[in-house]
């Protein structure tokens, strides 16, 4: 049961996370940063959004690996998963759009709300960090500096990388450089969620050892970094 629970949690929050990236694109008002990217490689690729979402990912994790930063089900869940959504919900014209500005600023805003309950939920499912977020911890790991740089360095390369290949960058991007961790941080309160005190499992460790205790309590290492 508390397995089933989890996995519940983690598809949830990835398709949170996606429909708040949508709300936000449907906007118009300029992306996230690393949604900058994704559409600037949709536009250059000739590809959907969700697609490029999974191109970079799936590269993040190979340099990931290669590092030695390890993997959990969690991990290929979002690389995959979220920009099948993202397709999911564009391609079908499942997000509204609007031509008001005070509308499409409050969807910029709804959408940082469930991107951030999205991220509460897939963290605190305990199945591994995000590939972006364990390319951050990789960096600090490896520059010894820390995970707040790491984080601006890579999403200001993901910004600048996006804009120069025609990603949307505008007054929603500053909305959300400027919001995202204080929303984040808000719902984690709310929730009274401790990200310190998720223990993730993952699949390089042994595959499915201590993934089910005798009592049906997942069994994982001391490993917090998923944020």
């Amino acid at each position: 049961m508390k397995i089933t629970m989890n996995l519940a949690k983690l598809f949830l929050g990835l398709f949170l996370f996606s429909l708040g990236a949508v709300c936000t694109i449907n906007a118009h008002l300029g992306l996230q940063p690393w949604d900058v990217l994704h559409q600037g490689l949709s536009r250059t690729l000739h590809m959907t959004i969700g697609m490029a979402n999974i191109l970079v990912a799936f590269l993040i994790v190979i340099v990931n690996r290669i590092f030695g930063e390890k993997i959990g089900f969690g991990t290929l869940a979002n690389m995959l998963f979220i920009g099948l959504f993202m397709d999911m919900l564009m391609l079908n014209h499942l997000v509204p759009e609007f031509q008001n500005l005070s509308a499409r600023i409050l969807m910029v805003l709804a959408g940082l709300v469930i991107i951030s309950f999205g991220t509460y939920l897939y963290i605190s499912a305990g199945f591994g960090a995000g590939p972006r977020d364990g390319l951050m911890v990789v960096l600090a790991r490896k520059t010894k500096q820390s995970v707040r740089l790491i984080r601006t360095c890579n999403e200001g390369v993901a910004l600048l990388l996006g804009w120069i290949l025609g990603g949307s960058v505008g007054i929603g991007t500053v909305i959300m450089v400027s919001l995202i961790g204080i929303f984040v941080q808000a719902t984690f309160k709310l929730c009274r969620f401790d990200v310190k005190t998720v223990h993730h499992i993952y699949l390089d460790r042994h595959m499915f050892e201590g993934f089910v205790s005798k009592n049906g309590q997942m069994n994982g290492g001391n490993d917090h970094h998923a944020i």
